[in-house]
């Protein structure tokens, strides 16, 4: 049998219907994160940006999946802007350089990779 790590208190709960949009609320001229599964094989983050806050140009050495949960934001990959809105996803590829900045205010999940 397969050991679970036990989810913290800041995880999303196990076992349940939630809403994802629900977990995260805006704050005016913030961007903020939940962390919803934290795991040594991955994270699943959950981030509200209000409009025209980003993250600058960074590079993460694993694979992420950026899901646009609502709203409009510009992802940028490697100075390629790629305009997204709800229900779309990017995968940012490891090693290269991204940058993400809200067209709107918008939510989005991001699942780390870690192989």
């Amino acid at each position: 049998m397969m050991s679970q790590q036990a989810p913290s208190k800041r995880e999303m709960p196990v076992a349940e219907v939630v809403r994802l949009v629900d977990l995260v609320s805006y704050q005016e001229g913030a961007v903020v994160s939940r962390t919803l599964v934290n795991r040594t094989t991955g994270t699943v983050t959950l981030f509200a940006f209000d409009d025209g806050q980003g993250l600058s140009e960074h590079t993460a050495p694993f694979d992420a999946l950026a899901f646009v949960l609502e709203g409009e934001a510009e992802i940028a990959i490697s100075g390629k802007p790629l305009r997204t809105a709800a229900g779309e996803a990017v995968l940012m590829p490891a090693n290269q350089p991204h940058a993400l900045k809200a067209l709107s205010r918008f939510k989005m999940l991001l699942t780390m990779i870690r192989s």
